[in-house]
């Protein structure tokens, strides 16, 4: 299968890969930032927006390869969230497409483990799953307030966030429980250690889904840069800051 793109822009190629429950819309503002200087395309998980489910279940590997198979030849792909998962399992399939990696507001291991501890508690992810059986448009709206906990202007940022998705189909359910399990069940920390591509990640100095402490927990060799008032959407509430750190990192390396 085949995910859904959106393409916009001329230059360097630079893939954009959403977080869970979203659609190529999410990146707000962004892709305008970004189009004068290089070709971006955003691509959809599976099943979410116009890219089709055919039951590649949690199976990050199949995930991968539906991006794959949309996303330019060579291209720096930066992946938001479970985005970002996805995204590093991209690169460890294909590293000769990758040119170089970005995680914003991402981690390669999304729950907390005895030996892992900057990361959510196992309980918390299985809320959202135990809501989405019974409420899945609450479930949907509780996790969209949490991009914005404790920013600036969160309402008005978070009513646009829902109009800009609703621009695209809503996701299918059955995705939403994939992707939730793929946050619950991947530790994909060894594959990022040995990514030899430039990485960098960009964080959210007030995200409660992404803890800021993952900063020293990330292998050697991966920068980490911070956007101290944002949340665990970054690009949303400080979208020029973001812009500019990815145009120097893909510029310079």
């Amino acid at each position: 299968m085949t995910c859904a793109r959106v393409v916009s822009g001329a230059g360097p190629d630079l893939v954009l890969v959403h977080g869970w429950g979203m659609n190529a819309a999410a990146w707000g503002v962004l892709p305008a930032l970004l189009e004068s200087r290089f070709r971006v395309t955003r691509l959809e998980l599976p099943g979410h927006g116009e890219s089709g489910w055919n039951g590649e279940g949690s199976d990050p590997t199949r995930w991968a390869r539906a991006l794959l198979a949309a996303a330019p030849p060579r291209a720096t792909w930066v992946g938001w969230s479970l985005g970002g998962l996805v995204a590093l399992q991209a690169t460890a399939l294909a590293p000769e497409r990758i040119v170089a990696l970005v995680g914003v507001a991402s981690t390669p291991c999304f729950v907390q483990r005895p030996d892992w501890r900057p990361a959510m508690a196992e309980e918390t992810l299985a809320g959202f799953g135990d809501r989405l059986l019974n409420d899945l448009d609450g479930t949907i709206q509780q996790f969209l307030a949490l991009q914005f906990h404790g920013v600036k202007e969160a309402r008005a940022l978070m009513r646009r966030l829902r109009q800009d998705l609703a621009r695209r189909p809503p996701p299918r359910p059955q995705a939403l429980q994939a992707g939730l399990a793929l946050l619950r069940d991947c530790d994909l920390r060894l594959r990022l250690a040995a990514v030899d591509r430039p990485r960098l990640w960009i964080l959210g100095g007030r995200d409660r889904l992404v803890p800021p402490a993952l900063a020293d927990a990330l292998p050697e060799g991966v920068r980490v840069h911070f956007v101290e008032e944002a949340g665990h959407a970054p690009f949303l509430s400080h979208p020029e800051a973001v812009a500019s750190t990815l145009t120097a990192f893909s510029t310079h390396g």
